[in-house]
């Protein structure tokens, strides 16, 4: 008898920090900014090597995202660091006017977005961030799905002149993307080819999308996946590509279905219409730890497998 040996899972913050660090010894205007959450954005490896490039503001996300912008206004490139519910929420206006409207150089990082927090519940929870990012013009915004494309993002970003939201996951994901991998904006990496259905995902539910894949390939469906690393800007071409070559599309995400889903669904509607179905948050959570509360939503492998079997069976 052969058994599967269960893949490691990797904190993507450790990626992150370790890609910062790096950074920090190239190039001295790389900055940091938190808003006292040096332990949970996992910076104590960069405030121990640059203790004079890190400004802690306290639990201040308006002034957080300001004082980023006027680093960057001042020739720094700031990293400004912060739990994505409260980056995003808190300071929405600062995000639209400090960092987009005014195209500063600077890198907006979500940490442990959609709903790792768990059992904090939904004020911890950041479920709204990429429907409500995804609409500001100017701001890039990547979702990693594994260790290496969150440190090729964060490289990719210090570089970006103009201002990105990176949303950097804290639930264990296992590495998905090939040998050899290079991110490149606004471009969906094919993990998988399939003429079926298509699958789109994003972050830290891609690997549970191909596990879905393989589900499905069991009942003789074979499912397209692509990875969809940056939700704005969009890779138009492989969404038209995909709506227009398989039977449909179902996309996948630990966020409300407004962000990738919305994104996705703009792009079918107006060049290639399709029938498409939406895996993501559809409420409030309730308490639990990540693992259940993404079954919960259907967010699981038997979930993504049934709505794309909605659309073959169709």
């Amino acid at each position: 008898m052969t058994t599967t040996a269960t893949p490691a899972l990797h904190d993507c913050r450790d990626a992150w920090v370790d890609a910062l660090v790096e950074l920090g010894r190239e190039d001295p205007r790389i900055v940091a900014v938190v808003n006292d959450s040096v332990g949970s954005s996992k910076l104590g490896p960069f405030q121990q090597e640059f203790p004079e490039r890190l400004i802690n503001v306290g639990i201040a996300e308006q002034d957080m995202v300001g004082v980023g912008a006027g680093l960057a206004n001042g020739g720094k490139i700031p990293f400004v660091s912060a739990a994505a519910c409260f980056l995003t929420a808190r300071a929405m206006e600062q995000i639209k006017v400090d960092a987009a409207y005014s195209e500063h150089h600077m890198v907006l990082v979500g940490q442990s977005p959609g709903m790792a927090y768990g059992e904090l519940g939904p004020t911890h929870h950041s479920i709204e961030d990429l429907a409500w990012l995804r609409t500001i013009p100017n701001l890039t915004v990547v979702v990693p799905s594994d260790p290496e494309e969150t440190r090729q993002a964060v490289r990719w970003a210090a570089q970006h002149d103009g201002p990105v939201f990176l949303r950097v996951s804290r639930m264990g994901v296992p590495d998905v993307n090939p040998a050899g991998y290079r991110f490149v904006p606004g471009k969906a990496v094919t993990l998988r080819e399939g003429g079926d259905v298509t699958l789109i995902a994003t972050g830290t539910v891609v690997s549970r999308t191909l596990a879905a894949a393989d589900a499905l390939a069991e009942q003789g469906i074979d499912a397209r996946v692509l990875s969809m690393p940056t939700i704005s800007p969009l890779d138009n071409d492989a969404v038209i590509a995909a709506a227009r070559e398989t039977a449909g599309i179902v996309t996948v995400e630990e966020a409300l279905t407004s962000g990738l889903g919305g994104a996705v669904a703009e792009v079918v509607v107006r060049h290639a219409p399709a029938p498409m179905r939406f895996v993501g948050v559809t409420g409030f959570a309730p308490t639990g730890d990540i693992g259940w509360l993404l079954d919960h939503f259907g967010i699981s492998p038997e979930g993504i497998a049934a709505a794309a079997t909605e659309i073959v069976s169709a």
